[in-house]
This record gives C-alpha cells, sequence and structure tokens, in this order.
C-alpha cells in the first residue's frame, strides 16, 4: 500500500471533482483531493494533509496536462479566497458544474431528476453587481481586498476581475484618502482603529453606484475630501452611505446608516420591473443570469392568471413581483422586516396591486396562511444555503399545491429536501442549472416537483 504521509509525492490520474472544484484522485483506492488539478490530468501530487478517509494534495508536477487548462489571469489567484476555477476553461467549468448537481441529485437524494442541463453565463468577467472588500493595513498603508481561504489574513488587491470595474476605482480612492488623511483600518483581534470594510453596488441595468464605507464611528476624519476622490475617480456614484458598524468580530453591515452625498439606495432593472436596493437589500449578484433564473422559474410554475403564488424567502419581492403579473394573487414571505419594507415600496412603485408581504419567517408565514384558509396553487422557495428546514417542508405539503417551485443555491441542500418531498408525494419533474457565479464553484438550480 502506497505511502500518503505528509509531503510525500505520488503519480496520480484525476478522474473527477468535489463540490469544491478539487480534483479527486484515487491513490490504492484512497480518495486525495488535489487543489488546481483538472479532471483526465496525470500529475505527480504531494500529499499536504491525510485523515482516515481522505487526503488533500497539491499539484508538483504535470506531466499530461489537461486540453481545458488554462492561465489565471488574476495574479491573486490560489491565494485569494474568492475564486476557485480560473485555472480551467469556462466549457469545462459548466461540465463540472453540471456534473455536481447530477451528483448531488443522485447520491444525496436519490433521485432521478430530468436535467435540461446548465445556462452559462454571458459574462465570465466583470458580472457581479455586488462587493465587499476587507480593508487593512500592510507594511504602514492601506489595503483593500479578500480574505485567504480558511482565514482572515487580508490579501491585497487592486483589480478583481469578477467585479465591476469601478469597484476597483473606489478602492482605490478610499486607499488614497486613508494614507493622505492617516485613517486607521480596524483590527479585529484588538477591536481598534476605523475603517472596516467597503462595500459597493454596481446596478448594470441603470449604471447606478452606491458606495458604502462601513467604519466603527459615522464621524470619520476628512469626510468632504473622501466624498470628492470618489466622486473624481467614480463618477458613476450616485451615491455615498456610512455605515456605523461598532460590533466586535467580523459582521460587515450592522447599526445604523448615514447617507453623507447622494441618495442611499439604487434602481435597477429586472425583468421588465425596476427595483430599488439600498445596502442591506438582498438582490442575485449576477443580475443578467437572475433574468434567465426568473424566467425558468415562472416557466415551471405555470401561471395561467388564475392562480395564488406564495414566495417564500422573498427577499425585496423580486421573485414574488415577477410571479404577481402573471398570477391572480402574490404572496411573499421574508423574516428580515427591512427587505419586506423594501419589497412593498417596489411593488407600489412598479404599480403591482396583486402582491402582498407577509414579515415573517417561512414556516410561521406558510402555518399563518394555512390557518387563514388560504391554499396557494404554487409555492416558490428560494432559500439561503442551509435549505429548508422539515417543519417547513411539512408545512408546505400540508398546504398541497399543485406546484412547488425551488430556487437553490446549493445542490447538496436541495437534493436532500427534494427527498424529503418526495416521501411526501411531491415528485420532482424536472430541473435546470444555472451558472451564476463564473470562476467561483458555486451553481444554482431551479427545480420543478
Amino acid at each position: 500500500m502506497a505511502d500518503l504521509s505528509k509531503n510525500t509525492v505520488h503519480t496520480a490520474l484525476i478522474d473527477g471533482y468535489t463540490s469544491e472544484g478539487l480534483g479527486v484522485a484515487h491513490i490504492d483506492g484512497r480518495a486525495v483531493f488535489v487543489k488546481g488539478a483538472i479532471a483526465g490530468e496525470r500529475c505527480r501530487v504531494k500529499i499536504l494533509k491525510c485523515g482516515k478517509n481522505v487526503c488533500y494534495a497539491k499539484v508538483e508536477e504535470l506531466l499530461s496536462p489537461s486540453p481545458s487548462r488554462v492561465t489565471p489571469a488574476c495574479p491573486v489567484f490560489g491565494k485569494c479566497g474568492g475564486c476557485d476555477l480560473m485555472h480551467m476553461d469556462y466549457e469545462e467549468e459548466l461540465r463540472f458544474k453540471l456534473q455536481r448537481v447530477r451528483d448531488a441529485l443522485e447520491r444525496i437524494g436519490g433521485l432521478d431528476v430530468p436535467l435540461t442541463g446548465i445556462v452559462g453565463s454571458e459574462k465570465t468577467e466583470r458580472y457581479r453587481n455586488k462587493v465587499i472588500f476587507n480593508v487593512g493595513e500592510q507594511n504602514g498603508r492601506a489595503v483593500t481586498g479578500f480574505y485567504r481561504a480558511r482565514s482572515h489574513d487580508i490579501v491585497a488587491t487592486e483589480s478583481c476581475l469578477i467585479q465591476a470595474e469601478v469597484s476597483d476605482r473606489a478602492a482605490a480612492a478610499l486607499r488614497r484618502w486613508m494614507d493622505r488623511c492617516h485613517v486607521p483600518a480596524y483590527d479585529e483581534t484588538t477591536g481598534r482603529g476605523l475603517i472596516r470594510h467597503l462595500f459597493i453596488r454596481h446596478v448594470f441595468g441603470t449604471g447606478q453606484t452606491l458606495v458604502t464605507v462601513v467604519a466603527t464611528s459615522r464621524d470619520l476624519p476628512r469626510l468632504r475630501q473622501l466624498i470628492d476622490e470618489i466622486r473624481k475617480n467614480c463618477p458613476e456614484v450616485t451615491g455615498i452611505v456610512i455605515n456605523e458598524n461598532t460590533a466586535r468580530g467580523n459582521t460587515v453591515l450592522a447599526g445604523e446608516f448615514y447617507t453623507v452625498w447622494g441618495e442611499g439606495q439604487v434602481e435597477d432593472t429586472l425583468c421588465s420591473l425596476r427595483f430599488s436596493l439600498s445596502p442591506r437589500s438582498f438582490y442575485q449578484i449576477n443580475s443578467a443570469q437572475a433574468q434567465r433564473l426568473y424566467e425558468k422559474a415562472l416557466e415551471y410554475a405555470g401561471l395561467s392568471g388564475r392562480e395564488t403564488v406564495l414566495d417564500l424567502y422573498c427577499g425585496t419581492g423580486t421573485i414574488t413581483l415577477v410571479m404577481a403579473r402573471k398570477a391572480l394573487r402574490a404572496i411573499g414571505a421574508e423574516i428580515v422586516e427591512a427587505a419586506v419594507e423594501d419589497a412593498q415600496a417596489n411593488a407600489r412603485s412598479n404599480g403591482v396591486d396583486n402582491a402582498e408581504f407577509i414579515c415573517a419567517d417561512a414556516a410561521e408565514a406558510a402555518a399563518q396562511l394555512k390557518e387563514a384558509g388560504i391554499r396557494p396553487d404554487v409555492v416558490v422557495v428560494d432559500p439561503p444555503r442551509k435549505g429548508l428546514a422539515p417543519d417547513v417542508i411539512e408545512t408546505i405539503c400540508q398546504m398541497g399545491p399543485d406546484r412547488v417551485v425551488y430556487v437553490s443555491c446549493d445542490p447538496a441542500t436541495l437534493a436532500r429536501d427534494l427527498k424529503l418531498f418526495n416521501e411526501r408525494g411531491y415528485k420532482t419533474r424536472e430541473a435546470t442549472a444555472f451558472d451564476m457565479f463564473p470562476r467561483c464553484a458555486h451553481v444554482e438550480c431551479v427545480t420543478l416537483m
């Protein structure tokens, strides 16, 4: 049996991927996860760590590179904890993501689901409409960037290729102001310092940009200089906000928000609807792909204009309002009060009068409607990565909708939940994967039950 102890080197064939995009090899029957490897490659790998069931390794030497291998365009790829897949071409990335969904449905859900394919993104660079830069100091100067994987060490980044280009300029403006005015970055360990994060939302539909500086105090020194620096270098900016976050730890947005210049929100267009977005608003990162995803959800809902639709985890009401235009009545439920207020405002601004919103968690909202005798014809769920709680699934099934449309951002929890629905009589008819996050391992999926 091969010695798989730390620092040993072995020749291996990469025969698949983990859900995070690591290459998978098998050496004497043991699984070895290899960072940066591509399926089909033969390489020499160096063992970094070995446990009872799996070992982790890195590529020491490529013996036969995959034709899908490319040179990463980002100079900090592999150091920054953001992107996972810049070492492979986009066709291979889509193959990996589709297989990830298929594997989850079959292995975790035990389901044979017709999977129509994966909808790729037209843009694989500069597609994200939101970025949160971590702010720190290195060698006496301000830096902005992203955490190294599984750490809070900032990898300084001057240009992130998956963010809107204006984000790079706004971050550079903040760094110049901090250095010039001797404004200290926040230190998580000591709790001292002032600037914690830089949050930028750029909406491609209207071109508007909102810059939020997260700081331990709203009273920033030489604030006018910061405003002038941002406006000079980022003419797209329509508003600048200070978020006074005094919480210990790494919570990004907390406390109060103060608009110091321009507007405190931006407006985007999605599915012919306009949405007002504040710093706290949940909104899909890839707007162009979100439109395609919502269109597929609408197709799966099969609305004729006579249905009542219940949208759980509705956020700022995007899916609810899309469904409302084709339904008799649409009800959105969301636990975050500020998001419900945004959703109500979005309904008014779009002239949608057949949509209403409940501030409650998914289980509570579904139970309230069930007790009120409201039986939705269609239920749409778009939960966070952890998926649905069993009581939510139970309540939905008790309501007996004709169709359930599940929008998922995690194939594993989707498969787990589909299995529970299946046990309660709901059969999965079709699923379509969507690449919302090119160059990252995440993949979304829309499923019809």
